[in-house]
């Protein structure tokens, strides 16, 4: 298959997208290395139109696509989206988001296929097709690609256009394309993918709750978050998390503070990115109270709420197998365990299909309303008179 390599040609090939109800659309980037993901290869496919498109082709302008995924005539259909959506977000200009989408993994969840279902698993279950998985480490950056690999790339986008209908068909049967929108409003929601070096504290572990500890901790994360933006290179090659905790201990305002951490590579304080981290714990501590987000410790659940916990977790499967659903689109542990401790627990689980199917009849059995017997070697679920 020939590739894509200029503008005019890719909107000729958009424009025969347009004709069609649905595209199914993958990407192939590479971001080992880099911290925003290298955009390589993008394949689509609508009816009989199939094409691959080449992002880095001299002189091409993607905007033919970008306006593509912004056309809310047509629905956008991805396997495992967030990663393309992410790319989208910040490359597509105007924090593009595609809508309508619809995702193939979280559909077969809400179809009882399986929690995160990869997707050669997938086509092999609806479609009966195998998946050549030999190209699929390969360096998508390199040009020319092989035809093995062209294949390979264009095969992943035909088998969901064909994954499509028969999904929407099972989701229709099972009334459940509205369980399918609730997921998908998270999936496009831009919060989901702003990266605000100032929120990028919350992949670290608190492993204290002072004001002073934690806004440094605060302060070194989106610093460290910025320079990895800034240089485009991943965060862990700009500081391990290590040393992010061993900073947040020290709050180092000078080079001399830093000399004796063992996780911060040796020379780091000479440096203009330590003038720059210096400068932030600066701004982190000028007002420790103010600059650390309000932390509070969880409060430690009621006693005895083990075994309702459990129970919850064998409810939980009962009522997943009976709806052929993956049980962690229902509601995850600690979902489950805020229930057992209060009734109005906010947590997803008590929200929306979550609450009919799951949360109301949850709380019944909390009440005595509902109960679990074994009859015929199988757990069952019961009625009472409470």
């Amino acid at each position: 298959m020939t590739m894509i390599t200029t503008t005019e040609a890719l909107e000729a090939a958009c424009d025969a997208l347009l004709q069609h109800p649905y595209v199914a659309v993958d990407t192939e980037f590479m971001r080992e290395t880099v911290y925003w993901p290298q955009l390589c290869l993008i394949q689509a496919a609508a009816g009989e139109t199939e094409v691959i498109i080449d992002p880095l082709a001299e002189g091409i302008d993607l905007e033919p696509f970008w306006e593509l995924m912004a056309d809310e005539r047509i629905i956008k259909v991805f396997h495992a989206a967030r990663q393309d959506l992410e790319i989208f977000f910040h490359q597509g200009g105007d924090s593009l988001i595609p809508h309508p989408m619809f995702d193939s993994q979280v559909a077969a969840m809400a179809l009882g296929l399986g929690d995160s279902i990869a997707y050669d698993a997938l086509v092999r279950t609806l479609l009966n097709r195998p998946i050549d998985k030999g190209p699929r480490f390969t360096d998508w950056s390199r040009r020319p690609l092989s035809d093995a690999q062209t294949k390979y790339a264009i095969a992943d986008v035909t088998h969901l256009r064909d994954l499509y209908p028969i999904m929407v068909e099972r989701l229709e049967k099972k009334k459940r394309t509205e369980w399918l929108a609730e997921e998908m409003k998270v999936l496009t929601s831009p919060s989901t993918y702003r990266l605000d070096p100032e929120e990028s504290w919350r992949r670290m572990k608190l492993r204290k709750t002072t004001p002073k500890w934690v806004a440094a901790l605060r302060g070194a994360a989106a610093w460290r978050e910025t320079e990895a933006q800034t240089r485009d290179m991943p965060r862990q090659r700009v500081m391990k998390d290590d040393a992010l905790y061993e900073i947040a201990g020290v709050a180092p305002t000078t080079p001399e503070q830093l000399t004796g951490l063992r996780a911060v590579p040796k020379g780091f304080e000479r440096s203009s990115a330590a003038r720059r981290l210096f400068d932030k714990m600066a701004e982190a501590l000028a007002d420790p109270e103010a600059y650390a987000p309000k932390v509070e410790k969880p409060a430690p659940p009621p006693q005895g709420l083990g075994p309702t916990v459990e129970l919850l977790k064998v409810f939980l499967k009962l009522v997943a197998d009976e709806k052929g659903v993956a049980p962690r689109l229902i509601a995850t542990m600690p979902d489950l365990e805020k229930i057992a401790a209060d009734d109005k627990a906010d947590v997803e689980a008590m929200t929306g299909w979550r609450r009919e199917v799951f949360g109301e009849p949850a709380l019944k059995l909390k009440r005595g309303e509902m109960a679990l017997a074994l009859k015929d070697g199988k757990v069952v679920i019961v009625e009472t008179k409470g």
